[in-house]
């Protein structure tokens, strides 16, 4: 049966009128196309890239990915090894000194070729340096992997076997010879110990390229190039939606006022109707706008007022729904739709609040008026080589990072801007985002006004790109540039060397930071907060202080490596980096190195462990020492570490929470890892949870009790409630042995007010041992309110490896029961830092790294596509036992 397009029309909107829904007109036509360039891509070496260790002739095309980088390409085509597997990182240094080559042929579709069209091809990003040629004519030369190029190419298209080419330069090669020039040479960040370049001379810091390409303490050194985004030809007759902004100027739970800013890019003038479509929630559609008016050739900005009577606000996790309302803007020539653009966002109010109070200012978010403590971590990239990224691994660890309760996350600025895929995630799942600028360390040449322009160039791409997502909080400078400038040497030593040019660095840094990127915020963000560094104070004279702005704390696990008591000296008013390290499972161990492989010291271990340049394992052995003495061997050390490391963070997460209001956020360092290896993350590069994850879906919780004990043998015992309503709930004390021998009791109810931290208790140690021996006893303290989940925090009395351990007694019995399968654990005596584990299987397990009293019993639920016969024979369960003579 056919239709005309009329009485579809008829018939459609007959229906959506008789479900309540507004009608929306259908498109009769469109005259637009868009192709996405991605197939048939092949690539070669373009230049030699010297005499390198493991150099490789690669001058035969071969098959490409776009998106992609060289390296996967490489891997891809079986001319390098896993970059990820063993010890190749020294043997790929070559390839960050060639230049490579990228070449394609596509048909033009036909409304690109017609009399009067325009077209563009769109390079969605280019990493870094690329020469692009369409049909053997530059058509481009780009210099910012973060950039977004559109180059006309109407008069330039053939209708069938266009050619593109590109050649990507090696940032290397093309910036070394200026920066060897430079008297005073810039600091960078991390030197190569590869060769491939000087380390008083490294380039990363010169180019707008991902830091971490050029290796960071967590991973490896891959300075890879390649087409990272997609490439699109867009052809249009009439005119196209270039910019659709959705600017929030009042939203409050009666009324939210929005403005609707189209940007529009018109061929000729014309009379034209814009109509914008609203989506809400629940999914009813209507017509939010419309308006008819004359467009002129060129650009155009077009405003629509938008006005929503009793909207649904969109809040961060704990706090409220993640609503989402969806826009859709049309323009329409008489009957005929000519463009359209969609756009998804949440309705709130985020606002930083810096209130003077008499210790400084304060700092802390708060949305739709409710005062936020953000609870959270840091992101890095999510691998070495982003294009491989998927959507399932992002939604994996975001939806992670929700089930432990946090609410907020930094993006840093070390790697790159993150996908809409990511942000899209982060609106979902009510994830807000401290996004950094990218820069990632060092000091850059902002001094130069062509380097800063293009900075600025791309901040205003990457403001408006992301402008419209609902979990975006913050736009930050760069990370740690400031403190790094005025505490950590760089900036002492060029003012003694050179006081002019020092005076003139920091000058450029003003401009850019204090400035420039400021300005870009303010004109394009839509209200979203803008801080020069982190950390910092916005540049006050005194950064990284307690007192004011935020704050990063390394001097646990840093230099001068304090024990991890020294956390609670500390009281930020928001600490947005303080971290522990850890090696990942076993398993994940295992994927990189074989067991032969495996060892404190061994050349693949080291490979995997960047911190101190491979020395790291020393560090992280020191800590594991002071607490639980020595391990036995590899697999051990792993076990220990993720117990120091989630005790560790544990300390201080609770105790930032506990010094709420003062403290306000509390995100360690790191959500998550870019490769297989050791780092600081509460999550591994496959998506396996470390100890410290489980622990921090316990100390994130919104309503949880939190007993500190200094190194003075103070325990602090305070009550935490992140919910907007009051809540009622029992404490229970029990002081007891190791072998379950209670030899103290106590009971109580506690309120706790809405969004506060009370300070229940302060206790000596002899007011909670009286006789009783430390090496044998402990204090526990049991928080249950009604509709949350129970709170436990366990007080020792003696570092672990000092404590008379009895045998725990474990016992696990895996069976089945009307909800799945199933683990129920029980103990003897108590047993800390208790870990299920499935050897080679991949089982999610509902709650481990625990702490059991003599005799409780723990059901532990599994997900896993392996059999019950193989979970049973793989099931190990093991908690901590000090080395016995």
């Amino acid at each position: 049966m056919k239709l005309k397009i009329s009485t579809c029309r008829a018939i459609t909107q007959m229906l959506l009128a008789l479900t309540g829904i507004a009608f929306a007109p259908i498109a009769v036509a469109y005259d637009s196309t868009e192709i996405r360039i991605n197939t048939s891509w092949q690539f070669r070496q373009a230049s030699s890239s010297g005499q390198l260790k493991g150099q490789i002739a690669v001058s035969d095309w071969l098959p490409a990915s776009v998106p992609g980088t060289v390296h996967t390409d490489l891997l891809a085509a079986r001319v390098i090894p896993d970059p990820y597997v063993g010890a190749p990182e020294a043997a790929l240094q070559w390839i960050g000194l060639a230049d490579w080559e990228y070449r394609t042929r596509f048909d033009a579709p036909r409304s690109a070729m017609e009399a009067g069209a325009r077209s563009d091809l769109v390079f969605e990003g280019l990493d870094t340096f690329a020469e692009v040629s369409l049909n053997g004519e530059p058509l481009l030369a780009a210099d910012n992997a973060f950039r977004r190029w559109r180059v006309p190419v109407q008069g330039r298209l053939r209708a069938k076997g266009n050619e593109l080419r590109i050649v990507f330069r090696s940032p290397i090669n093309k910036l070394l010879p200026q920066v060897q020039a430079m008297p005073l040479k810039l600091a960078g960040n991390y030197p190569s110990p590869y060769g491939d370049e000087p380390p008083d001379a490294m380039t990363g810091n010169f180019v707008r390229k991902p830091g971490y390409h050029y290796g960071w303490d967590w991973g490896p050194r891959y300075v890879t190039a390649g087409i990272s985004q997609p490439v699109v030809l867009q052809s249009w007759q009439t005119l196209r939606i270039a910019e659709l902004q959705l600017r929030q100027d009042h939203v409050e739970a009666a009324r939210a006022e929005l403005l609707a800013i189209a940007s529009v890019d018109a061929l000729r003038g014309g009379s034209f109707a814009l109509r914008l479509w609203q989506t809400a929630p629940d999914g009813r559609r209507s017509l939010a706008a419309e308006r008819q008016l004359d467009l002129h050739s060129g650009e155009n900005r077009i405003e629509l007022p938008v006005q929503i009577d009793r909207p649904q606000l969109w809040f961060p996790n704990g706090y409220g729904a993640q609503a989402l309302y969806r826009y859709d803007l049309e323009v329409l020539e008489g009957a005929r739709t000519v463009a359209r653009k969609q756009l998804r966002t949440g309705l709130r109010r985020i606002e930083l609040v810096r209130e003077p109070d008499d210790k400084g200012k304060s700092f802390y978010f708060r949305v739709n008026s409710i005062p936020i403590f953000a609870k959270g971590a840091n992101t890095i990239p999510f691998d070495m080589f982003q294009p491989r990224v998927s959507p399932a691994q992002l939604r994996r660890v975001l939806q992670s990072a929700r089930d432990a309760h946090m609410n907020m996350l930094r993006s840093w600025g070390g790697g790159y801007y993150e996908s809409e895929a990511f942000f899209d995630l982060a609106d979902e799942l009510g994830l807000l985002v401290w996004q950094d600028f990218m820069f990632g360390g060092g000091m850059q040449p902002a001094y130069d006004p062509a380097f800063r322009a293009n900075v600025s160039m791309e901040a205003r791409e990457q403001v408006r790109r992301l402008r419209h997502h609902p979990s975006l909080a913050l736009w930050c400078g760069n990370n740690e540039e400031e403190i790094a400038w005025k505490y950590w040497g760089p900036g002492k030593a060029m003012t003694a060397a050179d006081p002019a040019f020092a005076d003139q660095v920091w000058q450029g840094y003003v401009q850019l930071f204090g400035r420039d990127l400021r300005q870009v915020v303010a004109e394009e963000g839509g209200g979203t907060a803008y801080w020069a560094s982190s950390p910092s104070d916005d540049l006050a004279e005194v950064a990284n202080t307690p007192a004011s702005g935020d704050m990063h704390y390394w001097e646990v696990w840093g230099n001068p490596a304090h024990p991890v008591t020294q956390f609670l000296a500390i009281t930020p008013r928001f600490m947005s980096e303080y971290g522990l390290q850890a090696w990942p499972v076993q398993r994940t161990v295992d994927a990189f190195a074989t067991r032969a492989e495996q060892g404190m010291s061994t050349p693949v271990i080291e490979a995997h462990q960047k911190f101190l340049a491979g020395k790291g394992n020393e560090r992280l052995l020191k800590y594991v020492h002071d607490e639980f003495g020595a391990p036995r061997d590899f697999a051990h050390f792993i076990d220990l570490s993720q117990a120091m490391q989630a005790e560790g963070i544990e300390l201080a997460a609770l105790h930032h929470r506990a010094s709420r209001p003062f403290t306000m956020g509390s995100l360690y360092w790191q959500l998550n890892d870019v490769w297989p290896g050791a780092s600081w993350s509460s999550i591994d590069h496959f998506g396996r949870w470390k100890a410290l994850h489980f622990h921090a879906r316990r100390f994130f919780a919104p309503v949880a009790v939190a007993a500190l004990r200094d190194a003075a043998g103070k325990t602090t015992l305070s009550l935490l409630n992140d919910r907007t309503q009051p809540r009622r709930a029992e404490l229970r004390l029990r002081v007891m042995t190791l072998d379950g021998r209670v030899l103290r009791e106590e009971q109580r109810s506690v309120d706790m007010p809405p969004l506060s931290a009370t300070q229940a208790a302060v206790y000596a140690d002899e007011q909670l041992l009286g006789s009783a021996d430390a090496g044998s006893t402990v204090a526990v303290f049991d928080l249950q309110a009604e509709g949350e989940p129970a709170s436990r925090s366990v007080v020792y009395f003696k570092r672990a490896k000092d404590m008379a351990w009895p045998e725990a007694g474990l016992q696990a019995q895996l069976r089945r029961d009307k909800a799945g399968l199933v683990v129920e654990l029980q103990a003897a005596a108590l047993a800390r830092a208790v870990w299920v584990d499935f050897g080679s299987l991949d089982v999610e397990v509902s709650d481990n790294a625990l702490t059991l009293l003599p005799g409780e019993r723990r059901l532990l639920r599994l997900k896993s596509k392996a059999s019950h016969a193989a979970l049973r024979r793989a099931l190990q369960v093991r908690a901590f036992a000090p080395l016995r003579p």
